[in-house]
């Protein structure tokens, strides 16, 4: 969320100073810089009573060096985060009487030393500053402590300097010298701005604390000694502030909270009764204890998680990212911080079955760290597995049966467009490494934007083959899957001649490539007697233009949610569906199947066929869409039809 907020038009600088106007420079390193993502809270200005002077130009929200604007994140420059300085200004607003308004001057680099603000030190602080502060240093001509003392001579034509904040002091932990550069700097301050120590308070916030565990937790004593050595500084407490998971930086409550502890010390010790603003809690996501890790995590991973209302349950560790969306079943859910370093989201129930999903970070997909990629969406993605009951145990796999292997070959394909090796994988039953029968081979095709290894990983097949197998449903059978060149977006339009383009290219490979090459090294029973083909959605559309062109290779087909478009069943495929008798002799099982959600369904295309009397076996999955579980419940009603 971006707010253009123009320069405040105020002509303070020609008038009386306005003692009304409390002005509070802010200085220090990363966590006065800001490292938090501002949420919607922190994004929606509090109102012309609390201002900034920019330090630097942000052309993006119209701000210029100088020049008053309403406070809104980020304060200190473009691109850097949530400050305690937000939250600071806005509980001054609500804490003070309303004719007082509150105008901060923010200058702050990531890992600057102290010395970086000293005026007799910066010079050669800078010559010998890491490489990734040059470009920081640059915003504010490598010189920080001038842009600082500059506006603030700037800012005090228009009102009256009360106090400065200070957070700094995690990149001179142990260092002995450090509370005695800080009350130079402090100093250097005073006299520069002819300000009176006994007026203007040093107000230093403590360091992240992660519950012992802060990256910088000897500092805590530190900065906690400072008013040994400066008077008039005043530590602010961090304990019990949130953290990011870098145990470095304060989360975004954790700004909000030190920021408003800030102003509570400074409205008292201007004599008001502080008050804070309302501050939006985020509800806190509880994982219910019946929430199980999916099948589809990462072993060690404790998320992804699965409650039994079916709601998932996703965590990640992301310090830097500004906004992360888990995008699942067609929904994004924001994801938000955990109060332990990290982020979370719950979705609403989901359906039974296997489901893409992908982490949305800063307006670019991934995957899930923790979870198993699976290629699908024309690309990796992350799995995530919304179990069924027993009914599912079909496509699981069992104990006390014999299980197949799924084998990875490579084969020259000539007739490809590139001449080239290509990969398949290959089921064979549980009984081919016993003995030398032959056996018939069914080619099976996944859908559009998947691989060869999805029937296998996501639709589970080899499962649902050896227990169908086992059973005696099924008699045992070699399948063979390919990537059938629809890895690829289609880019065709919703022209025929665009369908019919995307994956024609397997077509010849398949047929004069794959299955010789099929015959050849495994047991097949090599005639179109014994050869079946199916596939899923695209895949479907494959199988009709093979199977429906090649009936002297082919004797048995199915579809499960095929994307079958347009068909004239009377004159397609040159009219192989006008002699139903001589077609109905040719294939010995014709199946079609689809989801009662699916947005493919069948129904018409049978409902035709059935009219020519071709004779097509249908079923229709209940509650499932265009996903694997409506697939492998076709796959396990389609097999036991076949080679009998």
């Amino acid at each position: 969320m971006t707010f253009l907020l123009a320069a405040v038009p105020f002509a303070m600088a020609s008038a009386a100073v306005d003692e009304n106007f409390y002005i509070f420079l802010c200085f220090g390193q990363s966590n006065m810089e800001g490292a938090a993502k501002p949420e919607a809270q922190d994004l929606k200005s509090p109102g012309p009573r609390f201002l900034l002077m920019p330090a630097v130009d942000d052309p993006q929200r119209g701000r210029k060096m100088g020049e008053w604007c309403e406070a809104v994140a980020p304060l200190c420059r473009p691109n850097t985060g949530l400050t305690p300085a937000d939250w600071f200004g806005r509980t001054m607003v609500e804490s003070l009487p309303k004719n007082i308004k509150i105008g901060v001057i923010h200058v702050a680099i990531g890992g600057i030393d102290i010395k970086g603000f000293l005026p007799d030190s910066i010079q050669s602080y800078v010559k010998r500053a890491p490489g990734w502060m040059k470009g920081m240093l640059e915003a504010y001509n490598n010189n920080p402590y001038e842009r600082l003392v500059t506006l603030a001579k700037k800012a005090q034509k228009d009102g009256v300097i009360k106090g400065i904040l200070m957070h700094q002091g995690e990149t001179n932990t142990g260092d002995p010298k450090w509370a005695g550069m800080v009350k130079q700097v402090y100093d250097h301050l005073c006299s520069d701005l002819q300000l009176k120590p006994e007026e203007v308070n040093l107000y230093a916030g403590n360091i992240v604390q992660a519950d012992g565990k802060g990256v910088c937790i000897g500092c805590k004593k530190q900065i906690e000694e400072l008013p040994n050595t400066l008077h008039t500084a005043q530590v602010i407490s961090s304990d019990g502030c949130t953290n990011g998971p870098d145990r470095l930086h304060f989360d975004a409550a954790g700004y909000r909270e030190l920021g408003c502890r800030y102003a509570e010390a400074v409205a008292r010790h201007l004599g008001f009764e502080p008050k804070r603003p309302f501050i939006e809690m985020p509800k806190k996501i509880e994982v219910p204890a019946d929430a199980v890790t999916v099948e589809n995590a990462i072993p060690g991973n404790e998320f992804p998680k699965i409650d039994k209302e079916r709601r998932a349950y996703f965590r990640i560790q992301a310090p830097q990212a500004r906004k992360v969306v888990v995008d699942i079943c067609g929904k994004k859910y924001d994801m938000q911080p955990d109060g332990k370093g990290g982020l979370m989201a719950v979705t609403d129930p989901l359906p039974v079955g296997f489901h893409y999903y992908f982490m949305n970070i800063d307006g670019v997909n991934f995957i899930d760290p923790a979870s198993e990629t699976y290629f699908g969406c024309n690309r990796e993605a992350g799995g995530l597995e919304v179990p069924e009951g027993s009914e599912g145990d079909y496509y699981r796999p069992q104990v006390g049966i014999p299980h197949g292997q799924v084998r990875s070959i490579y084969y020259h394909s000539p007739h490809s467009k590139f001449g080239e090796w290509r990969h398949a994988l290959v089921y064979t039953p549980a009984e081919y490494e016993t003995g030398k029968k032959k056996y018939p081979v069914l080619y099976l095709q996944h859908g559009m934007g998947e691989g060869e290894t999805s029937w296998m990983l996501q639709g589970k097949m080899q499962h649902i083959m050896d227990n169908a197998i086992a059973k005696g449903e099924a008699v045992p059978m070699i399948v063979v899957m390919e990537s059938g060149d629809i890895k690829q977006p289609f880019r065709g339009g919703n022209n025929q001649a665009g369908r019919s383009e995307y994956g024609a290219s397997f077509y010849p490979v398949l047929l004069y490539d794959l299955i010789p090459y099929i015959d050849a090294n495994f047991r097949t029973k090599a005639d179109r007697e014994y050869r079946a083909m199916a596939g899923l959605s695209w895949g479907g559309h494959q199988t009709f233009d093979v199977v429906l062109q090649n009936l002297d290779k082919f004797a048995w087909m199915g579809t499960f949610s095929g994307a079958i478009f347009g068909l004239d069943v009377k004159t397609a495929y040159n009219g192989v569906f006008a002699d139903a008798a001589a077609f109905n002799k040719k294939i010995h099982y014709f199946y079609m199947n689809w989801g009662s959600e699916d947005f493919i369904k069948s129904q018409p295309i049978v409902d035709s066929l059935r009219e020519l009397g071709i004779k097509v076996d249908s079923s229709v999955s209940e509650g499932t869409g265009h996903e694997f579980l409506t697939w492998r419940r076709g796959l396990h009603e389609f097999i036991p039809h076949l080679f009998k």
